[in-house]
C-alpha cells in the first residue's frame, strides 16, 4: 500500500482510508461481522486511516471499531473523528455544537467508546454558525496539548474558515466530498488547502454507491439515507445513471471497473506531492477488495480526458445532499 503525508504537518497514512459511516445503518441494515472482517481485512491490506464519527449511530459506529481494532498496535493505525453533531432519539439531527467546552465533552466519549487514550485526526463535522472557528480550533488545540489528540482537522467548510482556523493551529487536512459527480472544490478550496500545506481526504469518491456501477432505481432499501438523496431521487437518478454507463465504458477500455476507475481518478487529482487521500466506505470484504486496486492505477492524460468526456464537470442531476443540509457546506455540488 502506498502512503501519503497529509499536508506539511498532518501524519503518514495509507494512499487510501476506510470510511466507517455505513457499516452502522447509514444505507440500511449492516451486518456487524462483516463489517469487522471488513476493518480486518483492510489492515492486512496496509490500509492505516479509518475514519469514523461519534455521531453515526450515536456512538455505535465507534464501538463497532474499539471491537474491530482491539488488541492491535495502536500505532498501526490513525483514527480520524469528527464531532459536533447534535442527534435526537428517533435519530433526526439537531445542529452542530463546537463550543470549546462541547469539544472537551466529545472527545473523552469518543476517547472512552473507541477504547484509546488519543484521536489521530480530531474535527468538527461542520461549522457551527454560533462559534467562531477559531474558539473551536483552539480548544482542539489544548487537546493536543494535553496529549489526547495529534492532530487538528476540518470538514466541509470554506477557503475563508480554513484561512482563519490555520492561523491558530496547523490543519492537517480537510475532509470534504469530492468525485466525479461532486466537484466544487475546485474552484477555491483546493487551491487554498495548496497554498496553505493542508491535505484533503476525500469522502463520497463513489457518491455513496451511485457510481460504483452497482447501483440500480430500486437499491434504496429502508433505512437507506439514499432514499432522501436528491441525486437518486426518480428522474435524477436516470439521469446519472447514464453518466455511469459512459463511465463503465471508459472503464471496460482501461481493463478496471467502475468503482476503480471513479476512486482512481479522485486520487489523480492530487498534486505531486500526493495531498488527496480517498475514503471508501465499504462495508464488505468484497467491496474494499474492488477498492484496494484503484490505488495502483495509473490513469494517462487521454484516460483523464476521455473520464471527463464521459462525466463532465457539473454533469450529475439533483443536489448531494436534501435541501435542509445544503447550507452547512462550504462547498456546493
Amino acid at each position: 500500500m502506498q502512503t501519503r503525508t497529509l499536508g506539511r504537518t498532518g501524519p503518514a497514512v495509507s494512499a487510501l482510508g476506510l470510511g466507517a459511516m455505513g457499516m452502522s445503518g447509514a444505507y440500511g441494515a449492516a451486518d456487524r461481522t462483516e463489517s469487522i472482517a471488513t476493518v480486518h481485512a483492510a489492515l492486512e491490506a496496509g490500509v492505516t486511516l479509518i475514519d469514523t464519527g461519534d455521531f453515526y449511530a450515536m456512538g455505535h459506529n465507534e464501538l463497532l471499531l474499539a471491537e474491530a481494532l482491539h488488541g492491535r498496535d495502536r500505532d498501526s493505525y490513525a483514527l480520524s473523528v469528527k464531532f459536533g453533531m447534535l442527534r435526537g432519539p428517533g435519530h433526526e439531527f439537531g445542529g452542530t455544537d463546537a463550543r470549546p467546552e462541547a469539544v472537551k465533552n466529545f472527545l473523552a466519549y469518543s476517547l472512552t467508546r473507541l477504547g484509546t487514550d488519543h484521536i489521530d485526526i480530531y474535527r468538527p463535522a461542520r461549522l457551527d454558525p454560533t462559534v467562531p472557528i477559531e474558539e473551536t480550533v483552539g480548544a482542539i488545540a489544548e487537546m493536543i496539548d494535553a496529549g489526547h489528540v495529534r492532530h487538528v482537522g476540518l470538514s466541509e467548510v470554506d477557503a475563508a474558515t480554513i484561512r482563519r482556523a490555520h492561523a491558530v493551529h496547523p490543519i492537517a487536512d480537510l475532509q470534504i466530498e469530492y468525485s466525479l459527480l461532486s466537484r466544487a472544490v475546485e474552484a477555491d478550496i483546493l487551491p487554498t488547502l495548496r497554498e496553505l500545506g493542508i491535505g484533503l481526504t476525500a469522502y463520497g469518491v463513489l457518491s455513496r454507491g451511485l457510481i460504483s456501477g452497482h447501483w440500480s432505481t430500486d437499491r434504496a432499501a429502508p433505512g437507506d439515507i439514499r432514499g432522501s438523496s436528491p441525486r437518486f431521487s426518480s428522474g435524477n437518478v436516470e439521469h446519472n445513471l447514464a453518466l455511469v454507463e459512459a463511465l463503465r465504458r471508459v472503464a471496460e477500455a482501461k481493463g478496471c471497473t467502475v468503482a476503480q476507475l471513479a476512486i482512481a481518478w479522485v486520487a489523480a487529482q492530487g498534486s505531486d506531492v500526493g495531498d488527496i487521500v480517498p475514503l471508501v466506505g465499504a462495508r464488505t470484504r468484497e467491496r474494499l477488495a474492488e477498492a484496494l486496486p484503484a490505488v495502483e492505477l495509473d490513469l494517462t492524460a487521454d484516460d483523464l480526458a476521455e473520464i471527463e468526456k464521459a462525466v463532465p464537470a457539473g454533469a450529475a442531476r439533483g443536489d448531494r445532499y436534501p435541501p435542509a443540509f445544503m447550507p452547512t457546506l462550504g462547498a456546493g455540488n
